[in-house]
């Protein structure tokens, strides 16, 4: 895998282009995530920069650069086995990358000792600060987030084989075309999430609009 810090003057980075590749995300996803985060002003402005780049089509974007500090507390919201992997990779890369900026060019059996002491004592306070931050964050992505694109996408995927479940089966209420069926379900999935798009749905209730899709039928 490419590199997943860098160096900026002094300083150790990342950016959200990096973060799309390292975990699987669409850049967009990743620029709304970091957007979102329930954070300070200030705390936002420390650690997210967002600057223009070219694309290889000599195309101009938006990216973030980001601190460690903001990569720990927008990657500690992304879950599974592969994002576990991946964070603990992130955290190699910026302790390495400090370590290297850090460590004298000669440095003694004791000054390396101590060195890592420091080291490993920093990165304890960090985890405790952090441990907080995601007790909290993970209250917030099951009672406020709204639906992943994956989610969303496999939502979507669900009306569609339902709907043609239902026009093939000759069920179709008093609707005559299936237009009319796919703006009746979206509209009634709308009312009974109390969201104003389907994409607006909470995380925590994807489950439930999956069976809710499934059992659906036009009166």
């Amino acid at each position: 895998m490419n590199e997943l810090v860098f160096l900026k003057g002094d300083e150790v980075l990342t950016d959200s282009l990096i973060v799309a590749r390292v975990f699987d995300k669409r850049h967009d996803a990743v620029l709304r995530d970091i957007r979102k985060l329930d954070c300070t002003d200030d705390f936002h402005l420390h650690n997210f920069v967002e600057i223009d780049y070219l694309d290889q089509k000599n195309r101009t974007y938006r990216k973030f650069l980001i601190r460690r500090d903001g990569l720990s507390f927008l990657i500690f919201g992304y879950t599974g086995k592969k994002s576990a992997e991946y964070k603990e990779m992130y955290i190699k890369a910026f302790n390495d990358m400090e370590e290297k900026l850090k460590k004298p060019k000669v440095l003694s059996e004791r000054e390396q000792l101590v060195a890592s002491m420091k080291l490993a004592i920093e990165s304890d306070k960090r985890i405790n600060e952090i441990q907080g931050q995601v007790t909290h964050l993970s209250e917030k992505i099951d009672n406020e987030l709204t639906l992943r694109h994956g989610q969303a996408v496999s939502l979507n995927h669900e009306v569609k084989k339902r709907i043609e479940t239902l026009w093939n089966d000759g069920i179709t209420g008093t609707f005559e075309t299936k237009p009319q069926l796919y703006s009746a379900i979206y509209s009634q999935m709308r009312r009974a999430f109390h969201a104003p798009g389907y994409r607006d749905i909470k995380r925590s209730e994807f489950a439930d609009a999956i069976k809710w899709v499934g059992a659906w039928r036009p009166l």
